[in-house]
């Protein structure tokens, strides 16, 4: 197979027909074995280009990054890892342009929870589904937070005064549909109130979601625990709960979560690596493989804690099903949100 190593030259057009392909047609190709003819040579014979379907910087470049550091400190592939970044739709424009690699096993990318909300909320006739799932690597709770003066003392005043009157709450966080608002939702449907009367605010950024915050320009500040792990430490805000049933240290000390007040909640924004549609078992088994060797490391073990990220590793079956899970709960939060 003939294909440039130049991520430049692989970045902008996709035709409909990349467009439309569908569950049915990559199930096919890979219960056949693929059509790269190359299932059982050795992996990697090139280049492994690594496309981050967003803008440098974000969780999933940083994700992707580490991983890159890795598997090359490591030695862990042989050839080079390219990282580079296709931004839009939430996603959709690169697993889009992930169709042209179909049957290639050295075109990866990197997915999670964002980008199945950014496809079901745009209406994408390019899904998951068009890929080949290899694995899911990282969780990070969610954290409610408010000003250090809000005169909000735990999760359930927010609640209450939410039940009262919703419009008596805003909040605000990532970009709108993502996992800061479905979480969100989550809460509201747990203690029975109507998440589609919420009324958020998605900012395009961090930092703009943190000045919002401490400015009162929104009430409650919703985002992963490391976007905010400064602030509290600092006095700024006062974290009211993280979203995961287990507790974790925020700032030096145990983080009371929303199963803690009685929410049965228990919610991560999670990332995962996909690999190009159409590939042989030999060449699943092969990625498979790469990616065990670096995920039992001690360097991705050290990039694990430095970045505050929760091991959440599955392959196989294992990663199909919480995919397929995860598609249908966000369906659903959509239905509840009116998105």
């Amino acid at each position: 197979m003939t294909r440039s190593h130049h991520p430049r030259l692989r970045h902008l057009a996709v035709g409909a027909s990349a467009l439309t392909i569908t569950l049915a047609l990559t199930a096919c190709s890979q219960s056949a074995g693929g059509d790269s003819g190359g299932g059982s040579a050795e992996f990697p014979s090139e280049t492994v280009e690594f496309m981050v379907p967003s803008g440098a910087g974000g969780g999933w470049d940083t994700t992707a990054r580490s991983m890159q550091a890795v598997l090359e400190s490591e030695d862990l592939v042989g050839e080079s890892v390219e990282v580079f970044n296709v931004e839009g739709g939430g996603g959709a424009t690169g697993l889009a342009q992930l169709q042209q690699d179909k049957g290639d096993p050295h075109a990866w990318m990197m997915t999670g929870l964002v980008m199945i909300g950014a496809l079901q909320q745009a209406g994408s006739e390019v899904t998951l589904e068009d890929s080949t799932p290899i694995a899911t690597l990282t969780a990070e709770a969610e954290a409610f937070v408010v000003p250090a003066d809000s005169e909000f003392q735990t999760i359930d005043d927010v609640v209450e005064a939410y039940q009262e009157d919703p419009g008596s709450v805003d909040f605000g966080g990532g970009s709108a549909g993502g996992s800061d608002q479905l979480v969100i939702a989550e809460l509201l449907n747990a203690a029975g109130a109507d998440a589609g009367a919420m009324t958020y605010v998605g900012y395009p950024g961090g930092g703009e979601a943190i000045a919002g915050i401490l400015s009162g320009d929104v009430a409650v500040g919703v985002s992963g625990v490391s976007e905010f792990e400064e602030q509290i430490a600092a006095g700024e805000m006062r974290l009211l709960a993280i979203s995961t049933a287990e507790s974790q240290d925020v700032a030096g000390a145990p983080a009371p979560t929303l199963a803690d007040s009685g929410y049965d909640v228990d919610f991560s924004n999670w990332r995962a690596l996909v690999a190009a549609p159409g590939l042989s078992d030999d060449q699943v088994a092969q990625i498979t493989e790469t990616v065990e060797e670096l995920h039992g490391t001690e360097a991705w073990k050290t990039a694990l804690e430095e970045n505050g990220w929760l091991d959440f590793y599955q392959t196989g079956q294992d990663a199909q099903d919480f995919f397929d899970s995860e598609t249908q709960r966000v369906a659903d939060l959509y239905a509840d949100l009116g998105l």
